[in-house]
Order: structure tokens, then C-alpha cells, then sequence
């Protein structure tokens, strides 16, 4: 199936990329979420005005994602609470990017997408762990993080 990227897919493409993917992940993935459209004559027109409006969006999404960057190390190290099992160190479950979005949150950082958070496998133990926001291709950073149990 041949499809037009209208947004940015991780190991696919940019905006405005002609793709070739299996019939189920464009019609199951991709069209659903509006990610891309089905690549017609009318589409194959309009390729180049999406990438002018993407890369117009992405200079002022870089400028954005560094000032949010900056407000993020700003904070410092984020504590998240969470129920530990019994004395150890593990926990009941564990940590999610939504527990660590609010966590950002209320330390008085900036409104991030749960999407944007890479934990980096799973965090099941009290500590400190690294995780890393990747708020666009060419920013990530890196936000210490404490992991205390109730």
C-alpha cells in the first residue's frame, strides 16, 4: 500500500514521504490516527505543500522544544511516588511515562505528551533512574529521576 506521511513516524519517514507498507499497517495504524493518507494523483499534488508546512512548523517546533529543553533542566530531579512491596526496593507494578508527565507537572515543569517519554525498559525499583523526553528529532534530554515507595 502506498501512502503519503503526513506527520513523523518513527523508523518510516517524515511529512510528505511516499512510503510503501503492508496493506494492515496502513489501514489498521497509520490512516486511522491520521498519520498518512493514501497516496492518489490529487495526494501526490499536495506532497510538496505538506512538506512546506511541516518544515515550516518544525524551525519554529526546534526553537520551542529548546526553550522547553531548557525548562525541563531547570527543574532538576523529578520524585515520583509510588507503592512499594513490602521492605525491598521493588515496587507493586511500575513506573509509567503518564506517572512521570504528572510528576513534571507538579514540580512546575512544562505540559508534555506521555508519547515524548522513553523510559528506557521498565522501572520496577526505588532509585534513581535516567529517562530520557525527546521533544523533537534533534532535541532529547536527559531527566534524572527518583523513584521513592510508600
Amino acid at each position: 500500500m502506498k501512502l503519503i506521511l503526513t506527520a513523523d513516524v518513527a523508523n518510516l519517514g517524515g511529512p510528505g514521504d511516499l512510503v510503501d507498507v503492508k496493506d494492515g499497517y496502513g489501514r489498521n495504524f497509520l490512516l486511522p490516527r491520521a498519520l498518512a493518507i493514501v497516496a492518489t494523483r490529487g495526494a501526490m499534488k499536495q506532497v510538496e505543500t505538506i512538506r512546506r508546512t511541516q518544515e515550516g512548523k518544525r524551525i519554529r517546533d526546534l526553537d520551542h522544544a529548546k526553550e522547553v529543553a531548557g525548562q525541563i533542566q531547570g527543574i532538576g530531579k523529578v520524585t515520583v511516588a509510588a507503592k512499594s512491596a513490602g521492605q525491598g526496593s521493588k515496587l507493586f507494578g511500575s513506573i509509567t511515562p503518564a506517572d512521570i508527565v504528572a510528576a513534571v507537572r507538579s514540580a512546575g515543569g512544562p505540559n508534555l505528551d506521555k508519547r515524548l517519554v522513553d523510559i528506557n525498559g521498565h522501572i520496577k525499583t526505588t532509585g534513581s533512574h535516567s529517562v530520557t523526553v525527546r521533544l523533537h528529532p534533534d532535541v532529547s534530554v536527559e531527566l534524572p529521576l527518583a523513584v521513592q515507595g510508600t
